[in-house]
């Protein structure tokens, strides 16, 4: 390949990885079910995205497995991309682990990327959505972790606004005892106290 072939293919795959970028600008405009604290309206699924990760960030030297820190981080901020095709799913949702529809997301949103690293980054959201290694299980329970603790200073306002029960918490969201049992078996003892306190019905 020519010197001027060259600089025209690494034009051409900088175009590319700004179109994606660009594109990920619409994961903005996302609105998920729960509020920020002390905020009137919804958070987007951008925020969740980088809040998740500093969350995972933080958590890592406490997870109860051998994770390495840059997978998961990956992981997190790559796992709600599909957003931006098929909106956010809601957590008790019964169609919630309906996942064809992402897999199509993700295969289109990574291919605006230059090839090698579409798919590099295609088969870190695969590898977290199958949930079959230390890093995708560390990240799986801590992205079920955060809306929790959300709630949990928000006098569970995405909960008691879809009539959610303590029963229905602790089952949809058991992945976060991944992460480290001993800090699951704290924020449990937090949502089960909303319920003893009348915020929440325990089934």
């Amino acid at each position: 390949m020519t010197e001027k072939a060259e600089a025209v293919e690494g034009v051409d795959k900088f175009e590319q990885i700004i179109a994606f970028i660009l594109e990920l600008e619409k994961l903005k405009a996302v609105e998920r079910r729960i509020k920020p604290l002390g905020q009137s309206r919804f958070e987007n699924s951008a925020e969740h995205s980088w809040q998740v990760a500093l969350l995972a960030m933080s958590l890592i030297p406490y997870a109860s497995e051998t994770v390495d820190a840059a997978t998961v981080i990956k992981m997190l901020l790559l796992h709600d991309i599909v957003e931006i095709d098929t909106g956010d799913k809601f957590a008790y949702d019964a169609n919630h682990l309906d996942t064809e529809n992402e897999t199509i997301a993700a295969k289109r949103i990574f291919s605006l990327l230059p090839s090698d690293i579409g798919s590099e980054l295609l088969q870190l959201w695969m590898a977290f959505e199958h949930g079959d290694s230390p890093e995708s299980r560390f990240a799986k329970g801590v992205d079920r972790l955060m809306p929790v603790l959300q709630n949990l200073h928000n006098e569970g306002q995405s909960w008691v606004e879809h009539g959610i029960t303590v029963e229905q918490i602790v089952t949809k969201n058991a992945a976060a005892g991944q992460v480290n049992p001993e800090l699951w078996a704290m924020v449990k003892a937090k949502v089960e106290h909303l319920g003893e306190r009348g915020i929440l019905a325990f089934k």
